[in-house]
């Protein structure tokens, strides 16, 4: 069975100003990332602006990747459908294209209840050979995919992984007493990493590991390692920035960030907005606080 482990970071697919996808860019971030030592990739996950994109740009997104990515680290690729058609239809598609696994979304248009929640994620796993994590974030899409609902999954053996993003710390232990080691837990939320860890999932989808991924595997690794006092030092000095990929804006922050920290395109595809005003100010403040304190360090 797979067993996925480390940073993931969650990759912001790069844009150019007339909102067209910016290829090079967003492998030249893939490749950075990799470098500094992440354990995989996932691209087009909500941060890629996976539903603002069309078919075609999303089928460009992965194929780039995998070549970025060149047989480094394992690749996933987010899935953001409304109709179970559309999901399974678009799980072959991205593992014809190089994809090694999925992140896989509720359905983002329709708050399904726990059997339906199964079914989705059954239907899915169906559909491809590749081996999925469940993106569980109810804040955002309204769907909680409780324990009670992964004992419906637990019998499907390519759901593997649960990105665990409900904002509950306590829900770490209650998935692992109710199912075990089954599925790999992930901590979803960058500020929960820390307490994340001291509960014991063993991977983290990150978003700020775009702007810092050295950093941010640092923090990992020394979690991992048990040296939580060494890693508290850094979570300290990046848990302000890390804040930041909690808002519903976190697309607009975490690529000011890139920007500010080595020069990536902050464009987005609209609606989302350049910020500016105090807000601009606000997230600039932050992430030069962060970068200041590195140096430091």
């Amino acid at each position: 069975m797979t067993t996925w482990t480390g940073v993931f970071p969650a990759v912001t697919t790069k844009l150019k100003q007339d909102e067209s996808v910016d290829i090079e860019a967003t492998q030249a971030s893939i490749d950075r990332l990799i470098t500094n030592g992440v354990s995989g990739i996932i691209v087009l996950p909500m941060l890629g602006e996976n539903a603002s994109l069309t078919l075609a740009e999303r089928e460009k997104v992965i194929t780039a990747g995998k070549e970025a990515v060149a047989g480094r680290v394992p690749m996933l690729s987010g899935l953001a459908e409304i109709s179970t058609a559309a999901a399974t239809a678009a799980a072959k598609h991205y593992e014809k294209l190089g994809a090694e696994g999925l992140m896989a979304f509720p359905s983002i248009a329709y708050k399904t209840d726990p059997r339906e929640t199964a079914a989705w994620y059954k239907a899915i796993a169906g559909a491809c050979g590749i081996p999925i994590m469940i993106y569980n974030n109810p804040i955002a899409y309204g769907v909680d995919v409780r324990p009670e609902v992964l004992k419906q999954l637990a019998d499907t053996p390519s759901i593997v992984c649960i990105k665990e993003e409900s904002g509950d710390i306590r829900r770490v232990t209650d998935i692992y007493n109710e199912l075990g080691d089954r599925f790999s837990v992930f901590c979803g939320v960058d500020d929960l990493l820390l307490e994340s860890m001291a509960l014991g999932v063993t991977g983290w989808v990150s978003g700020m590991t775009n702007a810092w991924p050295a950093e941010c595997v640092k923090i990992f690794d020394l979690a991992r390692d048990g040296r939580i006092a060494e890693a508290r030092k850094l979570y300290r000095i990046l848990t302000p920035s890390f804040h930041l990929d909690t808002h519903v804006k976190l697309v607009q922050y975490i690529k000011l960030a890139e920007h500010l920290v080595y020069g990536a395109p902050e464009w987005l595809r609209s609606p989302r907005l350049p910020l500016e005003g105090s807000e601009r100010q606000h997230v600039i403040a932050t992430i030069k606080g962060a970068i200041d304190a590195l140096k430091k360090l």
